[in-house]
């Protein structure tokens, strides 16, 4: 493995002997490698995590009990404008807002704190609506941490509110 190999001086002083060393590294490399192979092989890599995904029940839509008090309807239109009610849309009175700070971010922190935990959003889009603006709309739930929202598709007596407004 290790030899040290000693130069003999034939001259007449003596002087003291240096002594090379030559250290063979083949045994350590694959000392190295065995190693390397065994944690390799006998190492669990992260398992695949499976997120849980909640689908609806095959019968139909669930009806869920949500009081139309405790309840905000945001309708998304093609114009990046946003227009909201509260409760039913025989009767609501209608109002529309942008994405800035001040405007469904606000809406939805005074709409919260006036109604409290129980309060719902049910998000509608109209066809022309841009995805960007559902992202947007996704986001701004988030910030306002409301946990309880539902997209559902716009009904006829949405649109024709649109179409008056």
């Amino acid at each position: 493995m290790a030899e040290i190999s000693a130069s003999e001086n034939n001259g007449s002083k003596k002087r003291s002997h240096k002594l090379s060393t030559k250290i063979d590294m083949t045994p350590m490399v694959d000392l190295g490698f065995l190693l390397i192979t065994f944690f390799m092989l006998t190492t669990t890599l992260a398992k695949p995590v499976v997120m849980q995904l909640n689908m609806p029940e095959k019968d139909g839509p669930k009806k869920s009990d949500v009081r139309c008090s405790e309840s905000l309807t945001v309708v998304l239109d093609d114009q990046n404008k946003i227009f909201y009610y509260q409760g039913l849309a025989c009767d609501p009175k209608v109002r529309s807002t942008d994405f800035s700070d001040r405007g469904i971010r606000q809406v939805l922190f005074d709409y919260k704190r006036k109604i409290g935990d129980n309060f719902t959003v049910v998000i509608k889009s109209t066809n022309k609506a841009k995805y960007r603006n559902m992202i947007d709309l996704l986001d701004e739930m988030k910030i306002t941490n409301n946990r309880r929202y539902a997209i559902v598709n716009i009904t006829s007596e949405d649109e024709k509110l649109l179409s008056i407004k």
